[in-house]
């Protein structure tokens, strides 16, 4: 279906593309990746058609529909669903000719095309793909204007996802989306019947959703069958590792290997020493690129070592307006060597805790216990935003680090790949997964007792993500994430904290869990949600009949839906020709008056009783949803 030949792009008189080719196979699912800056951005766009090759040849069929998201995200004063709904410009006009045609024949025609198209039943399906990405009821319905901008993006993305093009090219969906709306996202993405190009840094969406990886590297392309990790070993086998970096690999093997083995059996070191343990097994063979300034990233450890508990919280309530908390009776305790994740959609206050914890706020009720001496560095992508432009990576850190020699600056620069001319160069000029790495060692320059990162991996590519993971699992303090990358949270995390309904409490089950949770396959056990471990999972041959019996009532909803609408069309075409014979289709035309009288009452008949199943078959499908 897409296939490019030597395509070549030179931007300001450097080689972006090098003559790449590739041939991707029809209705294929394919993962574009590469380092930052490798170019899978510039080749989406000349697959747009938005930007031309030097050279080079893109062949794709004619009538090929290709969707995309454009830069800007929707404003206005429409709502989301209404954004949602114009995506489908056929629809739209075939809706608005229908309201003014006044030639029959081609009435009959608009009428055949909404019903050929679905048109009656995009509201809900529209609906459906906004609840997925995060919008109830009332925020379907607020103007677009009354959103930030990360929300509008995700009407954007409702609005590509609904008009089911051809050819779906996407480029870092989940960077605006929680860990919920990724996961109903992937979900959505693995049964799009079309082909679809993204990418994507997501390791996990990379092997459930993908079929192919379209690997770009020094302005080259190489495809590869399977998900990310069968890239990752197939490339692997090609490059044959050099020898350095199984060198670099072996030493930190050794390393967590003589940390587990010294810290295993101390109580107060055993949950440091599993993470490490969990690094070492599931170490991926990246660590090829481990000379490279970008996949460097080390959180320098607090000396001065505080007792547990390092937070205590005791019934306490936080928010932003007196007398309205967002969080209430919170009951949590963090210790020195936690590593906690916090899930929950967007917007149920995640960043709120976490800017409690951070003492950024203060308890409303209850109490909060501090250790006196605790020092925190708290990551959040405003912070990358809010780097000065115009100064380098050592001006932003001298100015942080008042007092201290000009070698420790350096040497804090340096922990985070910012050595020789790159701590000089202007912030401007900086990759945006360079200025995260610079915001992170700008809040760790004083070896914080506590990390809280809320959604660190924004504009870090697969191989910085997994360096982020061995290094946070070399830091000897407490860390809390907000992240929706699974791979993070299962890596880096050993407690779970489920923000919801006003508080957050621990998630007794795994990962895992609550993915199936999320994804309706397991329901909540007990209060809290906690749906937990072995015993909270259903049993799958139970789960699969479940889920078969649901995607039936689904579709027979949706045939009834077409069948209304359908009648309902007949009978207003009937309406027209007793009332105006002018406005008679060339059928409705030829008969009597009482023909058309018996023929309407035939055409209710038929209304009342698809009515009435879908009436029925709707209640059953709240039942057993």
């Amino acid at each position: 279906m897409l296939n490019f030949s030597n395509l070549t792009v030179r931007l300001g008189g450097r080689t972006i593309l090098d003559r790449v080719s590739a041939a991707l196979p029809p209705k294929s699912k394919v993962g574009l990746i590469g380092r930052n800056g490798a170019g899978k951005s510039t080749l989406m766009k000349v697959m747009i058609g938005s930007m031309e090759a030097d050279d080079g040849e893109m062949e794709k069929p004619r009538d090929l529909r290709i969707g995309y998201i454009a830069q800007e995200a929707p404003s206005g004063t429409i709502t989301p669903i209404e954004a949602v709904l114009a995506a489908d410009a056929e629809r739209a006009a075939l809706l608005v000719e229908s309201e003014t045609c006044e030639d029959p024949d081609r009435l009959g025609e608009v009428y055949e095309r909404l019903l050929a198209i679905d048109a009656y039943t995009a509201p809900s399906r529209a609906s459906t793909i906004l609840v997925g990405l995060g919008f109830d009821e009332e925020m379907q319905n607020r103007p677009l204007d009354s959103y930030s901008g990360g929300w509008k993006m995700r009407v954007a993305l409702a609005s590509l996802l609904f008009s089911e093009p051809d050819l779906l090219l996407l480029d870092e969906p989940s960077n605006h989306l929680d860990l919920e709306a990724t996961l109903w996202l992937e979900n959505f993405l693995k049964a799009y019947p079309a082909m679809i190009v993204i990418i994507s840094h997501e390791r996990d969406l990379l092997n459930n959703v993908v079929d192919h990886i379209l690997h770009l590297e020094a302005g080259k392309t190489t495809l590869y069958t399977g998900g990310y990790d069968s890239f990752e070993k197939q490339r692997a086998e090609r490059l044959a590792q050099l020898a350095a970096a199984k060198a670099a690999q072996d030493a930190q093997r050794a390393k967590l290997q003589d940390y587990i083995a010294r810290n295993s059996a101390r109580a107060s070191t055993a949950k440091q020493a599993q993470s490490r343990a969990k690094a070492l097994a599931k170490m991926q063979p990246i660590a090829a690129m481990a000379e490279d300034p970008t996949l460097s990233f080390d959180f320098p450890s607090p000396s001065d070592g505080l007792k547990p508990p390092l937070v205590t919280l005791d019934l306490a309530s936080v928010g932003y307006t007196p007398g309205h908390p967002i969080l209430s009776r919170l009951n949590l305790r963090l210790d020195p060597d936690d590593r906690i994740a916090l899930l929950g959609r967007n917007g149920n206050g995640k960043t709120t805790l976490a800017r409690l914890l951070a003492a950024q706020l203060k308890p409303m009720d209850g109490s909060m216990a501090a250790a006196g001496k605790m020092r925190v560095g708290y990551f959040t992508q405003y912070q990358v935003e809010e780097l000065d432009r115009d100064d380098t990576p050592l001006e932003h850190m001298t100015r942080l680090m008042k007092g201290s020699t000009p070698g420790a600056v350096r040497a804090q620069l340096g922990r985070f790949g910012f050595s020789g001319d790159k701590a000089t160069t202007k912030v401007g000029k900086l990759s945006g997964g360079e200025r995260a790495r610079l915001a992170l060692a700008l809040i760790t320059r004083d070896a914080p007792h506590m990390l809280i990162l809320d959604e660190p991996t924004n504009h870090l590519d697969v191989d910085a993500r997994e360096a982020l993971v061995q290094a946070l699992n070399n830091f000897d303090g407490c860390v809390v994430v907000v992240s929706h990358d699974r791979h993070m949270i299962e890596m880096a995390a050993d407690r779970l904290v489920l923000v919801d309904g006003g508080h957050a409490k621990e998630y007794g089950g795994s990962l895992e869990d609550y993915t199936d949770l999320i994804l309706g396959k397991n329901q909540p056990k007990g209060e809290g949600a906690n749906g937990g471990g072995k015993g909270g999972k259903k049993d799958k041959k139970a789960a699969a009949q479940e889920r078969e019996k649901l995607a039936t009532l689904r579709k027979s909803v949706k045939d009834m839906e077409v069948r209304i609408a359908y009648f309902t069309a007949r009978r207003t075409e009937i309406d027209a020709a007793m009332f105006d014979p002018k406005q008679a289709t060339p059928a409705d035309a030829k008969l009597t008056m009482t023909e058309l009288m018996k023929l309407r009452a035939d055409i209710q008949d038929k209304l009342d009783a698809v009515e009435a199943e879908w009436l029925e078959a709707t209640e059953a499908l709240e039942r057993a949803a």
